[in-house]
């Protein structure tokens, strides 16, 4: 039976520039036919992976159990191999030769071609084969014929490498059971066969109603000028703008445990870590200059068996319009409830739905209402090993 859990929030947010364009402005979008703020899934979900990161300090979860996107693999592994007695130099060249065996290039300031995002437990696993196999690590295995293109240079030295290297290193690429690999998925441009399709989808945050582009004109003054002097030192301005985002994420569970290895416990903590991330977890562009830390405040998870997704974002296709005294985000709530039941009464489905409501929007029968974010995770758990 396929399960999917589906968190949707709406956050608030005072003036703010959490996310950035080329030109410095807040993204946006156009839905509806007006303009709306937006964040994209690409900060939610760094943001989010930044949350694992201080849970791992407050040892909620292993420091295993999460990976690294980086073009500095060889430093990770060089540091590794220091530290287990290797001199430096003979690290250096031991690594990119087992990295050229699985035909990811090191260049010559020591990074990679392109990011690579890889488990703690899988770098790991390559400095223990490294270390087995130091020996047998020559410089004649695979070195590349010169003049040879960089594609079939790097093909050269994967062929040319030890097999039982190359076999070896071949079975440490499978995520290494870390959560955010397994939500978010990777893709391996080299070793296709070793991608991992996501078991999660985020959404762009949307405004729910039209916004537009405000601009902050500052100024500074040099404290250590003359006193006689008058005038600004420096000047410019700042784009930002305040909007009530509508957030949206599923994850299938499924697939979830079967990229976690069949890990259940691990699929569960991970899986309580997301939801809670996606809740706590805010975008950090500008915050010093705004300190636009508003928690959401409409919560609402579903637990679905065999049911397709349901992004409850046209209930703001309309643009929301608050009237004077009104709840921009209440009403939003509002209209969020009514789109969530309409698609259930039209396409039905098995669910059981959970919602924190801190600004006591009219539910009209959706779902169970919970006090804290700590129930909702609780019953949500709950609702997955049922």
């Amino acid at each position: 039976m396929k399960t999917i859990i589906e968190i949707h929030a709406l956050q608030n947010f005072a003036p703010s520039n959490l996310n950035r364009d080329d030109t410095g402005a807040p993204k946006d979008a156009l839905f509806g036919g007006t303009r709306r703020a937006r964040v994209s899934s690409q900060c939610l979900k760094r943001s989010i992976r930044k949350y694992f990161g201080g849970l791992v300090e407050q040892n909620k979860i292993g420091s295993d159990d999460v990976a690294f996107r980086t073009k500095r693999v060889l430093d990770a592994l060089v540091k590794s191999l220091v530290e287990k007695g290797h001199l430096e130099t003979e690290a250096i060249g031991k690594s990119r030769l087992a990295l050229a065996a699985m035909e990811l290039t090191v260049k010559d300031d020591g990074k990679s071609e392109y990011l690579l995002f890889l488990g703690q437990r899988e770098i790991s696993d390559i400095v223990d084969i490294i270390d087995e196999k130091w020996d047998t690590i020559t410089v004649s295995d695979t070195v590349p014929t010169e003049g040879k293109k960089p594609g079939k240079a790097k093909k050269q030295a994967a062929q040319s490498a030890d097999p039982e290297l190359k076999k070896a290193l071949e079975k440490v690429f499978n995520g290494g059971k870390a959560l955010d690999v397994a939500l978010f998925g990777r893709m391996l441009a080299d070793m296709p066969e070793k991608n991992q399709n996501a078991a999660c989808q985020v959404a762009h945050a949307i405004s729910t109603h039209s916004v537009e582009r405000e601009f902050d004109f500052y100024t500074a003054v040099d404290d250590l000028k003359p006193e006689d002097t008058a005038g600004a030192d420096m000047m410019g301005t700042v784009e930002f703008n305040s909007a009530c985002f509508y957030r949206y994420a599923v994850v299938d569970w499924r697939k979830l445990v079967e990229n976690l290895q069949n890990d259940r416990e691990l699929a569960t903590k991970g899986l309580r870590a997301f939801l809670e991330g996606f809740v706590v977890a805010e975008p950090t562009g500008k915050q010093n200059t705004f300190a636009a830390h508003n928690p959401p405040e409409f919560v609402v998870v579903s637990v679905r068996h065999n049911a397709a997704p349901r992004n409850l974002a046209n209930a703001f296709e309309l643009a929301i319009r608050a009237k004077k005294d009104e709840s921009l985000t209440r009403k939003s709530a509002e209209e969020l409830v009514q789109k969530a039941k309409s698609l259930k009464v039209a396409f039905g489905g098995e669910e059981q739905t959970f919602v924190l409501n801190l600004i006591d929007a009219k539910l009209d029968g959706l779902g169970t209402s919970l006090p804290t974010l700590k129930d909702l995770l609780d019953k949500t758990i709950m609702a997955i090993q049922e």
